[in-house]
């Protein structure tokens, strides 16, 4: 055998082999198998020249956490590799990353579009930016037609969830980024209920993913954080995007050295180091979880569908109106989240009160099984038009599946429900 070179080795890379060692890890100082958990909130410089050259992104190191901190690297360069992107920035939300990621290029005066189908804080957001003078114009991001029709000369960004939250709506990120590049706006896509394992948006012509690492990246549900994570492929014209100037010069890392050297660091939506930690340990697993919460999310699904009176909604169903699409976008499962509709809004909190393996728990991306009621939770600020693009009705619970034994979340969901008809 001829010899393999490391690049040859990595870009070959399974998943998980690449998960967990395409980016550095560890400590070679002490020889730690994990990054450090760095708890301090400065570092002190050799020289008062060397503080100045960092303070002008002359010099690489660190200086104050809020501004970056070698544990919240080391994660930001696994996501970066996780997503295939160029640089990411880890933010203390995924709000944060959001709000992060679109005010980065977004003034008062311009506009969003915006799918129908996100998930209801994501809306609620973006009815606060109109306070900032930031208009979003939601369409329904898989009917193209309607997508050209709400972009303007005003429109700065278009944004998308890659499956909508509760809607499972699977979006063509191939098509709506030929369609954003036509107008010379970057794509920004939200892939937290999807992951990279099913798909990655970059590879499809997006400009920047979101993520809420909260969720599946995490998946243990000890930390709340977000991450951005920017292609370096959008060309920004700076008559369009006049903030942008003074920043081309750091070429395809223009974007994120806007938000690392203005909102991000001036906001201080910061991760803290310790959280970093959590998601750099979870991360290491999220293909196992994926796959098992994938394969129970779909034997639930054809199970629960096999009961009459209830309506089951998961793309990787034949019967879903989102499955060939979703065939089309997503590889290794159809995702870990389902949802039915039960009749009514009394059933349907009957049902989650019967079951004793699920958490009622506005989360998803554990380990474990959660549910809960969208209607009166997650979309309760949302207009009753807003719910109705959303697929969110009074009767629906939404089903985040966990690593459990499929056997026993079977026959616990039989014995709520029937014990309800």
């Amino acid at each position: 055998m001829g010899l393999i070179t490391k690049a040859w080795r990595q870009e070959n890379m399974g998943f998980n082999t690449s998960l967990l060692h395409q980016a550095a890890t560890g400590d070679k100082i002490t020889g730690a198998t994990l990054t450090p958990v760095y708890q301090s909130s400065a570092f002190y410089q050799p020289s008062a020249k060397q503080h100045e050259k960092l303070f002008n992104n002359k010099a690489d190191g660190f200086s104050y956490t809020r501004i970056n901190n070698p544990t919240i690297a080391a994660f930001e360069q696994r996501m970066t590799v996780l997503e295939g992107g160029i640089a990411s920035v880890a933010c203390a939300s995924g709000m944060a990353a959001i709000t992060n990621a679109l005010l980065n290029i977004v003034r008062s005066g311009e506009e969003i579009v915006a799918g129908t189908s996100l998930y209801g804080g994501t809306i609620d957001l973006f009815h606060d930016m109109e306070a900032f003078g930031i208009k979003t114009n939601f369409v329904d991001g898989n009917d193209l037609d309607a997508v050209r029709a709400a972009v303007n000369d005003k429109t700065r960004v278009i944004f998308a969830e890659t499956i909508g939250n509760p809607k499972l709506d699977v979006i063509d990120i191939e098509a709506l980024s030929e369609l954003a590049h036509e107008y010379q706006v970057p794509l920004v896509i939200d892939n937290t209920v999807a992951t990279a394992y099913l798909v990655k948006p970059l590879e499809l012509g997006a400009d920047i993913v979101v993520n809420s690492t909260s969720k599946f990246i995490n998946g243990h549900s000890n930390a709340i954080s977000g991450v951005i994570t920017d292609s370096g492929k959008f060309k920004y014209d700076v008559e369009k995007y006049p903030l942008m100037k003074d920043y081309k010069k750091f070429g395809k890392f223009a974007y994120t050295a806007k938000l690392r050297n203005g909102l991000f660091r001036n906001t201080g939506a910061c991760l803290s180091p310790q959280t970093a930690f959590y998601n750099l340990i979870g991360m290491e697993t999220l293909g196992l979880r994926m796959e098992r919460a994938c394969e129970n999310a779909m034997n639930l699904a054809k199970y629960i569908d096999s009961i009459d009176g209830i309506i089951v909604n998961y793309p990787g169903l034949e019967s879903s109106k989102w499955h060939e699409k979703a065939d089309k976008v997503l590889k290794n499962g159809y995702g870990t989240i389902l949802t039915i509709r039960v009749g009514s809004k009394e059933r349907a909190f009957d049902i989650m009160d019967r079951l004793t393996i699920p958490l009622i728990v506005s989360n998803i991306g554990d380990t474990k099984t959660l549910i809960v009621h969208p209607e009166s939770t997650l979309s309760v600020h949302s207009t009753p038009k807003e719910k109705e693009d959303a697929d969110v009705y009074d009767d629906l619970i939404r089903i985040s599946v966990g690593i459990e034994d499929i056997e026993d979340l079977i026959k616990d969901f039989d014995n709520a429900i029937n014990n309800n008809q």
